[in-house]
């Protein structure tokens, strides 16, 4: 019988992986060993520093190795929402949360995709992993109330929200290893301290007394820490710096500039690492928390949606899935690998700009290249660019186009961009911004139907009138009012459009990350494709493949669950 072209492809696959396997174990009976300890941990990020912090203080020597020149991986350059539910910060706080609620809400947004154990292995463990590093690094938590579960009206769901983020936090307690730390992603307001929970009300700030007033929190809190000579952090700075702290005072080594190049398997057991120097022998276990594919074009090519790409992500830029790659030679399943942490993001010149309130607030539209809306703008940003993959073949909405107008711009900071103030040349001249006197010229600017762009407008400003989109049901969620302007009624999320000029911004289906990887347990242990255990191997954070399957609970659900099988996976060895 004629073997498929598929059938032949997979044959090959696995002849390969296993004649790297077999040069691995020939490779190092001769490399030079570099060090030996009881685990070894690939991945300085959210996942990588708690599972080193965690097997540290479990008693076994440890040590972390960093592709990067810098520690902190995607989680220092985000704003480092956590979601975890029943944990120490929220029940303190009065979130009404109960395992029982937990495991419904998680079930029924996860789905029957991701095993039961697996997920309970997360509501189990998060609460005592956020305890102990708290116990075991200077980290505190505050609970961002308000920032609802991304479906609250699912059985369990909290419209108040369960996520929490890092405290403000001295850098001057890391020394010289602060300067190790990979910068934000986005720069905090120069003498500011801002937390995650402050830019709902910054982008209000010139409309909104609330809004004036946290700015003018967020610039007391930065006078009052510069007078006592310290160097605030918050946000993703200040977790990745709270647990390199950590990891200080267990003394574990963090090494890096020390990419993995392979993993040592011996009779059939990762035992280590090879790195550049050598290899470092592992002798209890090898955990990967080495983040996503999400900058290899190769690997985006070969497993995700087209149009697709590296220019679109803001997922640290040393995260080409060497470790995802390193568990597939070594026989580990893939699971997810064509989903990633989507979000709608502006294709800005020299980064990507990963929208959030900005297609909330009122008075903006998100259309498709035919002129037509195609999506509630405020549902979870995964969604959006879910829908966006899942039309596109039909009706193009890659790019898409955020629509709004000078009103809009008169009221709202836009990324760094204070209203009222003029957008970056840069911006048009890139084409990511266009704007246009009228509707019609905003339309042929960016190439749509002028006659079916006036239509949707149309539309869309009569259902705000109204407060009611009978299209695509924008605010009829808790979560949709999340980022929007409470002084607009009757639906805080809906505007019309009608004050010139008019601007359009390009949407694209930007990323925090990928989000498939290797297929692990309810250990944090990975696994061959027939459920059989790789001895000696874990995997956490996005080079797993995701506890949240094909979905997203809440703000956090990347560092929460990463966090916490870091900490299933030393717990285990």
């Amino acid at each position: 019988m004629e073997l498929s072209r598929r059938q032949v492809l997979r044959g090959a696959a696995v002849g390969a992986t296993l004649a790297v396997t077999a040069n691995t174990v020939a490779e190092a009976e001769v490399a030079a060993v570099v060090g030996e300890y009881d685990v070894v941990v690939v991945g300085a990020g959210a996942a990588g520093m708690t599972a080193g912090l965690t097997a540290a203080r479990r008693g076994l020597s440890t040590v972390v190795i960093e592709k990067a020149a810098t520690f902190g991986g995607s989680a220092a350059r985000s704003g480092a929402g956590i979601w975890i539910p029943n944990n120490e910060v929220i029940l303190r706080a009065g979130v009404p949360d109960t395992p029982q609620k937990a495991a419904t809400y998680l079930a029924a947004v996860v789905g029957p995709s991701i095993p039961a154990a697996r997920q309970q292995a997360f509501l189990n463990n998060g609460p005592a992993m956020l305890s102990f590093v708290m116990a075991n690094s200077p980290l505190r938590f505050r609970f961002m109330q308000g920032y609802s579960d991304y479906y609250p009206e699912l059985p369990g769901g909290l419209p108040n929200g369960r996520s929490i983020e890092p405290d403000q936090l001295d850098g001057n307690i890391l020394g010289a290893e602060l300067a190790k730390l990979n910068p934000p992603y986005l720069a905090t307001p120069a003498g500011m301290v801002v937390f995650s929970a402050d830019y709902k009300w910054l982008a209000l700030s010139a409309v909104n007394v609330r809004g004036a007033a946290v700015a003018a929190e967020c610039l007391a809190r930065g006078t009052a820490a510069a007078l006592r000579g310290e160097k605030p952090l918050t946000m993703g700075q200040s977790l990745a710096a709270g647990l390199r702290a950590g990891l200080m005072s267990a003394n574990v080594p963090v090494l890096l500039n020390t990419p993995l190049q392979d993993l040592v398997i011996e009779n059939g057991r990762v035992t280590g690492v090879r790195v550049p120097a050598g290899v470092i022998k592992a002798r209890r276990g090898v955990i990967i928390g080495s983040g996503g594919f999400e900058h290899n074009a190769a690997m985006r090519n070969q497993y995700q949606q087209q149009p697709i790409g590296t220019q679109w992500t803001v997922g640290a830029r040393s995260n080409t899935g060497d470790g995802i790659q390193a568990g597939q030679r070594a026989g580990a399943a893939l699971d997810l690998m064509d989903d990633a942490w989507w979000g709608p993001a502006i294709p800005l010149p020299g980064e990507p700009y990963f929208c959030l309130a900005e297609r909330t607030l009122p008075g903006g539209m998100i259309v498709d290249t035919g002129g037509e809306r195609f999506v509630n703008e405020a549902a979870p940003y995964s969604d959006v660019v879910h829908v966006m993959y899942e039309r596109n073949p039909t009706d193009q909405c890659i790019p898409g186009w955020l629509i709004v107008d000078q009103n809009y711009r008169n009221r709202y900071l836009f990324k760094d961009v204070v209203p009222t103030f003029p957008l970056p040349n840069d911006w048009y001249s890139s084409g990511a911004v266009h704007r246009a006197a009228t509707i019609d010229g905003l339309a042929s600017a960016i190439g749509v139907p002028q006659a079916t762009l006036r239509a949707t407008v149309s539309r869309f400003n009569s259902q705000a009138l109204s407060g009611t989109d009978s299209d695509f049901a924008r605010g009829a969620s808790a979560y949709d009012h999340y980022y929007t302007d409470p002084a607009i009624f009757p639906n805080s999320c809906l505007a019309p459009l009608w004050l010139p000029p008019f601007y359009a911004f390009k949407i694209v289906p930007g990323d925090l990350g990928t989000k498939g990887g290797m297929r692990t347990d309810a250990r944090a242990r990975v696994l061959r494709s027939n459920g059989t255990v790789i001895p000696g191997l874990y995997a956490a954070g996005n080079a797993s493949a995701a506890v949240m399957g094909r979905s997203y609970a809440g703000a956090g659900s990347t560092i929460g669950p990463a966090m916490t099988f870091g900490y299933i996976a030393a717990n285990d060895i």
